[in-house]
């Protein structure tokens, strides 16, 4: 004899569950709402590939949610928000997948890294960083940015002084032959930080006298650009209270390249080489 299933108040099942009644499968709508890989995609939106990787192989060490080489992992991050973040993803774990392996959602976030979607815009700070939202300092930034350009980097800045990764991540841009453009303030003397650059970089200047080229901007091919107020210093990469966002869509990369490139352009007087 079959026990008919108990539900309680509004038709819902027992503990606020819907209903179900045996023999007939549960409908697609009642299927629950699992956060896990939601988590997962937001860390593959937050954390360049090197990074994802390196929870990846964390992940893949681990037995299970409650391995401590997880909760040692996860307070070691600097990065403001990312903490709790992966926290949350180990919570989400336990409750929704307890048994599932670490390897197994090792794999689970190299496949969400693997699948191609528009990534939103990332806020970039300089100097202290709190947990009110997820951000990566500017330093870090610029340099990735630099890093993933395969043809073209159209830098601009008002200032610039010291910032000695940027420019020896410049100078590796370069040598694999990526085109170089320098859009500086010739009135700071920007141009020289860059001194040291093979003089094959083209570096420009406003050609007109009537304001000033204060944009900061470092751009990589059409697909990727940082935007900001952080000009190329080492205070401003770091120390200063900057704030920026890094852009991944070419759809919005595209015309701001388009843009600086006009800006260039001999025939409309704008810009010269230095």
């Amino acid at each position: 004899m079959r026990v008919p299933a108990v539900n309680g108040p509004d038709g819902e099942g027992p503990e606020g569950k819907p209903p179900h009644t045996a023999g007939v499968p549960t409908a697609r709508s009642s299927t629950p709402s699992y956060r896990l890989p939601r988590l997962l995609a937001a860390l593959c939106d937050r954390l360049p590939e090197d990074r994802i990787a390196v929870v990846e192989q964390v992940l893949a060490a681990a037995a299970g949610p409650e391995d401590p080489l997880l909760s040692r992992f996860v307070a070691a991050q600097p990065a403001a928000g990312l903490a709790p973040q992966l926290s949350e993803v180990v919570r989400a774990w336990n409750v929704e997948a307890p048994g599932m392996t670490g390897p197994g959602i090792a794999l689970a976030l190299a496949t969400a890294r693997s699948f191609p979607r528009p990534r939103p815009a990332q806020v970039v700070v300089s100097g202290p960083m709190s947990a009110s939202t997820p951000a990566r300092l500017t330093s870090g930034v610029a340099v990735e940015v630099i890093r993933s350009a395969h043809t073209s980097l159209l830098i601009a800045s008002f200032a610039a002084h010291g910032a000695r990764n940027v420019v020896a991540e410049i100078e590796r841009a370069v040598n694999r032959g990526v085109r170089v453009d320098l859009l500086l303030e010739e009135s700071t003397q920007a141009s020289a930080a860059f001194a040291a650059l093979p003089s094959h970089v083209h570096v420009w200047h406003r050609a007109g006298m009537s304001g000033v080229l204060h944009a900061k901007l470092i751009a990589a091919d059409r697909h990727t650009a940082l935007l900001g107020s952080a000009n190329l210093t080492d205070r401003a990469l770091s120390d200063n209270i900057e704030l920026g966002v890094v852009l991944r869509d070419p759809h919005l990369v595209e015309p701001l390249v388009d843009h600086f490139r006009w800006l260039l352009a001999s025939g409309n007087h704008i810009m010269r080489p230095a």
